[in-house]
């Protein structure tokens, strides 16, 4: 079952509706229960909550160039180095090699050529 789906169904039960058939629940049926409400109501906060959580992360990591966090093979080591001691800035290696800006200084620090 998916986040919505049980959102969803939380959602009819804190409103005192049967998610399945639409029928109200009686005044003393547990789901009426002023603390099991409130539970109820809690428990979709939280859900609200994570799953907009989700959302940014999976918006950020959208943005974030193709190669953030993959591992760096030599041979682009060799090119990022290359392309710096070229004149390139950091700004333009960022691009090339679909990197961070920061990801970027910190390969230059490791091979020594910014501090």
């Amino acid at each position: 079952m998916d986040a919505d789906k049980s959102l969803e169904i939380i959602q009819a039960l804190a409103n005192g509706v049967d998610p399945h058939t639409g029928e109200e629940y009686s005044a003393d049926s547990p789901y009426q229960h002023p603390q099991t409400v409130r539970a109820l109501f809690v428990a979709m906060e939280a859900m609200e909550r994570l799953k907009e959580r989700a959302k940014k992360a999976a918006d950020r990591q959208k943005r974030l160039p193709g190669n953030a966090g993959k591992p760096w093979a030599d041979e682009e080591d060799q090119r990022l180095v290359k392309a710096f001691d070229s004149g390139k800035t950091i700004k333009q290696l960022a691009e090339e090699h679909e990197r961070t800006e920061g990801s970027i200084c910190s390969r230059l620090v490791k091979h020594g050529k910014i501090q």
